[in-house]
């Protein structure tokens, strides 16, 4: 990791108007499949209803989360995907309160666990469960709101390997694990109405 903060080397990188998920990727090396999990998780986590829009963006974490799981080095994206420019909307808009995010988590986070989130077989387990919490929020019912909490946790989550806090991680998984038994909970009582 380098001496940078991770806020100030995104809000760097966003001053390009060609900045591409790839090319941001790169920038960020380790932390990559978390930061980029994290950004086509936060529609999903914002308390609106997305009408299955997000949908896309999920099977996207969902690739992501397969390769923590393999224990991949360098993350792998669709050269389509990666080549794809964030735009406008993304770096004049969504990055500024996403960076106003991540540097409130960047002030109170602490290195609490962060030599035993590094390994290969938690990246891999925490990749599991990530990908259970992306499953989640994807199956959940359009305009329900409730892909909200899977959602949220596969954020904080992230944000919590970004910076080697596993009181961060521990965190997102209560509000993750939360939200996959609302799902499961909601849905089944959908289902025996039906």
């Amino acid at each position: 990791m380098s001496d940078v903060e991770l806020s100030d080397q995104l809000e760097s990188c966003l001053h390009d108007r060609d900045l591409t998920l790839g090319q941001l990727n790169d920038v960020l090396d380790e932390r990559g499949f978390a930061l980029v999990l994290m950004i086509l998780l936060v529609p999903s986590a914002l308390p609106v209803p997305t009408g299955g829009v997000t949908h896309v963006l999920e099977l996207f974490g969902a690739l992501v989360a397969l390769q923590m799981i393999v224990g991949r080095r360098d993350l792998w994206l669709p050269r389509r995907f990666a080549r794809h420019r964030l735009g406008e909307t993304f770096t004049d808009k969504a990055a500024p309160k996403l960076l106003r995010f991540i540097r409130w988590f960047e002030r109170h986070s602490r290195p609490r666990g962060a030599r035993l989130l590094g390994t290969r077989p938690a990246v891999s387990v925490l990749g599991l469960v990530l990908l259970v919490f992306v499953v989640g929020a994807f199956l959940a019912p359009p305009f329900s709101g409730l892909d909200t909490l899977p959602s949220l946790g596969v954020v904080i989550v992230c944000l919590g390997l970004m910076f080697g806090d596993g009181l961060i991680v521990a965190g997102g998984l209560g509000i993750g694990v939360t939200g996959i038994a609302l799902v499961i909970a909601l849905g089944a009582a959908a289902w025996s109405l039906l």
